[in-house]
């Protein structure tokens, strides 16, 4: 029997993805998206500042949660990620080849790696802490130990032309640290982050701690740059001219800033990603606690 050649074309709809759910952008704006060539892919949500302040305010709501959950069991959930992520595998590398103008080949490079990346800092959850933190000498009677925590609500402005791999370098550290995080998507190709948004609806992360915003990048930057409830911004996915005026908003209320640095490979994101991105959105609570003396030849515990 013959395959069918009448059937209708059943296109995607793309939607952002805030708080665990899939909604149109408020504003009801959607704007054309292509590939490499010019050819029409689909039309993406284009976010407005409401979407971006309900976008805070689902990754506040979601960040003590995530935060107070262990270490090991933020791990499950990243490499939980990687596993779904490798399920839907040939569909990213139709969405990567497409937005990047990529071969299949290299479109399948891309995504291999990205999955990778998921793995790696899924590895890293539980020992950072043991990188970054540890018990410090003091003059007296005390311990004196330092710990990293997370920051809390990073707005991550993900890269314009590595729409999938460098998303992916950007956002898992921010996570894996214990913040939660409300990405920007690649202006010109915002559907392999709109996609992972499904990925992880599915992938046991908790609603809201991951929220994903397509459109305009200086229009949804400008908001969460100066939003109080933010706390860091990592500012790759700017130019130098918005990234300069998003580190004055974001001084306002001494936002943590991270700046792209190709010293450490930003731009090349086959490299290894080191730790460097971990430890951009960590705190460092050191904690005293005095000691007491044992028994008359002074020891103490």
């Amino acid at each position: 029997m013959s395959e069918r050649s009448d059937r209708l074309s059943v296109f995607k709809t793309y939607k952002l993805y805030v708080g665990g759910k899939f909604p149109r952008s408020e504003s009801g704006r959607v704007y054309e998206v292509t590939d490499s060539k010019g050819k029409w892919l689909a039309n993406a949500p284009q976010s407005s500042r409401k979407d971006a302040r309900d976008a805070v305010v689902a990754a506040r709501k979601a960040f003590g949660g995530w935060s107070g959950a262990t270490a090991y069991n933020r791990g499950q959930i990243l490499y939980r990620v990687a596993e779904m992520l490798e399920g839907r595998r040939d569909q990213f590398v139709r969405e990567v080849a497409e937005a990047e103008g990529l071969s299949k080949s290299k479109a399948a490079a891309v995504v291999d790696a990205a999955v990778d990346r998921w793995v790696w800092y899924a590895g890293w959850t539980d020992k950072i802490a043991q990188i970054v933190g540890g018990a410090n000498p003091v003059a007296g009677p005390f311990f004196n130990l330092s710990t990293p925590e997370p920051t809390g609500v990073v707005t991550v402005l993900a890269p314009q032309e590595s729409s999938f791999l460098g998303l992916v370098s950007v956002l898992a550290p921010v996570i894996a640290a214990g913040n939660t995080a409300v990405v920007v998507a690649s202006a010109e190709s915002p559907l392999p982050a709109l996609s992972l948004g499904e990925v992880l609806a599915t992938s046991d992360l908790p609603g809201g701690v991951v929220n994903i915003l397509s459109g305009r990048t200086a229009e949804i930057a400008a908001p969460l740059a100066s939003h109080q409830d933010v706390n860091g911004i990592d500012l790759t996915g700017a130019d130098a001219e918005l990234a300069k005026e998003l580190e004055i908003a974001a001084a306002d209320n001494l936002k943590r800033v991270s700046r792209p640095q190709a010293v450490d490979g930003d731009g090349d994101w086959s490299t290894d990603p080191g730790t460097r991105r971990l430890t951009a959105f960590l705190e460092t609570k050191t904690v005293w606690h005095p000691t007491g003396a044992l028994g008359a030849s002074g020891s103490s515990y």
